[in-house]
């Protein structure tokens, strides 16, 4: 039987809308943590003496307090020790180490009310780390970027992690208060008006999220309870989260409610679930398939978007729970990036080793998506992925950088600045011109000068161990691993590396012709009636040359489009003996679109096909349109 306590605590309850945090409801806000291996469990309001919160018996404690006023800081004390953070606090403003705040997101004045949400096909990503996005570095000031933004043809906003982690900068994969916003950004309002803005510019955002491992520094959750961890897997970012424990529902309830908070409370569009091969649950239902379950419900009738990054490639994912998988949208396409990146430096060392970046790699990429689908990847000595060929091109995320791989070496250098401008046009080019869903790193749409280095603001021992082990990661390289080049990786918790990485905006004036060349490809990309079809069926290739291709796009009573691509030297054929070089019948190829016109930096572009052959200059990429009329001689 429940005493008078325990009933008011559950009378706390029924206006609830997630298990754990801090809630207003009726005339207070009613508090809830989960801390089953305490005994007694106080609140401490700053400036209020402390409270006995009310066991369960369950594991949680509860209590109400009315008349608490928004901007109100508390903590924790348990058994005695402490007092400590909330786990599910909505703002940290003084840390993850300080108190936590109460805020009032009913008081935000959303504008978005006709917003409808997004769907994969048709978009055009974005990948954006807030603190170096702008030389603020703020959400505000973010703001001011979203017209350009949307002028260049920018639908979807991938934001890199902003759950609260410790220290003055980080790339936000170290978080540690999931549900509070980090404090460097902004406060939880001006997240939620980045996002009201973004939508107001026609533009959807989506929150990376880190559900694989907490960060080591400001990590209090193993104080509240042992049970949010377990080393029955491997990780190599610490413990794992203990998502199948038969008594782990509060550890999945965390997870799967936060994803869901983002979703309610911040109006995201969806989420990116980070190294999705580290979420380790031998459950029924697999935690992603809850969590992306639950997300699509609450959003109801606003759509939203789950990506997702999965190294082994386990197309699993981005099937439907019909067919046994978890829902989600889209995965990251690795194999396309490292291709890009070999045919684009010659080098194929440490984890590109299996790659060529060779014709037929592209080709299959654009038909098929992942390379890798279940035959033996060298570089792991086993196999690697599984069976993807059923599976629509805007499932695959193409990208020629993200934060990662541009961070996974000593200099931090965009691939611009590591191939010729000519290389970097033709694969722009190609990049967006793939049937898959395109994702730019943020500046790249203005060859950014700016690198981006690993980055954390650490100390002490932490600090070295963490420089130590971003050096030993790089010395699979072997030019990295070399006497000449240790030490020249910039320390991550230098401030000089974190401010060496925000964008220069004078750039977008500087390089005009890069921004330009974006703006026409994406416009092309959604306007053009066959180009914007981009279904699995209406698409073929061949490759015609050591470094050359064709992706022939066929639409309808011969409306086709023809994108010839040429990564080597000039190539110069008298004929083609291939059926996908024909045109249509009673039709000829007519220039639509190449990436050496002189608006974009390039030297001009002499006729393709001629009485003599075809000619097809180097480090290009070319797109034809059937068309009635004949092409110039």
């Amino acid at each position: 039987m429940m005493t008078a306590g325990q009933r008011k605590a559950d009378s706390s309850m029924v206006e609830r809308r997630y298990s754990v945090g801090p809630e207003w409801v009726q005339d207070g806000v009613a508090f809830r943590v989960f801390a089953d291996q305490c005994n007694d469990v106080h609140l401490c309001i700053e400036g209020e003496p402390e409270r006995e919160m009310i066991a369960e018996g369950n594991g949680y404690f509860a209590f109400h307090v009315p008349g608490l006023p928004a901007g109100a800081l508390y903590r924790y004390r348990l058994d005695g020790e402490g007092p400590y953070p909330d786990p599910a606090s909505r703002a940290q403003p003084r840390g993850t180490h300080g108190p936590s705040q109460i805020v009032a997101p009913a008081r935000f004045a959303w504008a978005d009310a006709d917003w409808k949400g997004c769907e994969i096909e048709g978009q055009v990503v974005y990948e954006m780390h807030v603190g170096t996005f702008t030389p603020e570095g703020t959400w505000r000031a973010a703001i001011g970027k979203l017209d350009h933004l949307r002028k260049i043809g920018i639908t979807l906003i991938e934001m890199m992690p902003v759950a609260a982690f410790p220290g003055r900068f980080g790339w936000g994969y170290d978080g540690v208060a999931l549900f509070a916003p980090v404090d460097l950004y902004g406060t939880p309002d001006d997240l939620r008006a980045f996002v009201d803005a973004a939508h107001g510019h026609g533009i959807g955002v989506i929150l990376d999220v880190v559900y694989n491992h907490f960060g080591p520094d400001g990590n209090y959750l193993a104080k509240y309870s042992e049970r949010y961890f377990t080393d029955r897997y491997e990780n190599e970012w610490g413990a794992s989260l203990n998502f199948d424990d038969p008594k782990g529902a509060p550890v999945r309830d965390l997870v799967v409610e936060n994803a869901r908070y983002w979703i309610e409370e911040f109006h995201f569009d969806g989420l990116r679930l980070d190294a999705t091969q580290s979420i380790f649950d031998s459950s029924d239902e697999h935690v992603i398939a809850e969590l992306t379950r639950v997300c699509r419900a609450a959003a109801a009738p606003r759509k939203i978007l789950i990506l997702g990054e999965n190294e082994p490639e386990d197309s699993r994912l981005m099937r439907p729970p019909s067919e046994g998988g978890y829902g989600v949208d889209a995965l990251w396409n690795d194999d396309f990036h490292h291709s890009a990146v070999v045919a684009l430096t010659g080098r194929n060392g440490a984890y590109y080793e299996d790659h060529l970046g060779s014709p037929q790699e592209f080709i299959s990429a654009a038909k098929h998506g992942f390379l890798f689908q279940g035959q033996v990847y060298f570089h792991q000595s086993a196999r690697r992925g599984h069976p993807a060929l059923d599976r629509p091109p805007h499932a695959f995320v193409v990208f020629t950088e993200n934060h990662d791989q541009v961070a996974n070496s000593a200099t931090g250098r965009r691939l611009h600045q590591l191939t010729s401008p000519g290389r970097a046009r033709a694969m722009t080019a190609l990049l967006l011109m793939m049937p898959g869903t395109p994702m730019l790193f943020q500046g790249q749409e203005f060859n950014s000068s700016a690198p981006f280095y690993y980055f954390a603001d650490h100390s002490g021992d932490l600090a070295k161990m963490v420089a130590s082990g971003r050096e030993l990661f790089l010395d699979q390289f072997e030019s990295l691993a070399t006497a000449e080049m240790h030490g020249r990786v910039p320390p991550p918790h230098g401030i000089e590396t974190f401010e060496a990485c925000k964008l220069d905006w004078a750039e977008v004036k500087r390089h005009a012709g890069t921004v330009a060349l974006h703006r026409d490809l994406l416009r092309l990309r959604r306007e053009d009636e066959v180009l914007s079809g981009r279904s699995r069926e209406g698409l073929d290739g061949s490759v015609i040359g050591d470094e050359a291709f064709l992706l022939r796009f066929f639409g309808p009573n011969g409306d086709d489009r023809l994108l010839l691509a040429n990564f080597g030297r000039d190539l110069i054929r008298r004929s083609i003996p291939d059926p996908l070089v024909a045109p249509p019948a009673r039709r000829r190829w007519k220039l639509l679109w190449s990436s050496e016109h002189p608006e974009y930096g390039g030297a001009g572009t002499a006729p393709v096909e001629r009485k003599d052959g075809w000619f097809l200059p180097g480090q290009t990429v070319l797109v034809l349109k059937a068309s009635d009329e004949d092409p110039p001689q």
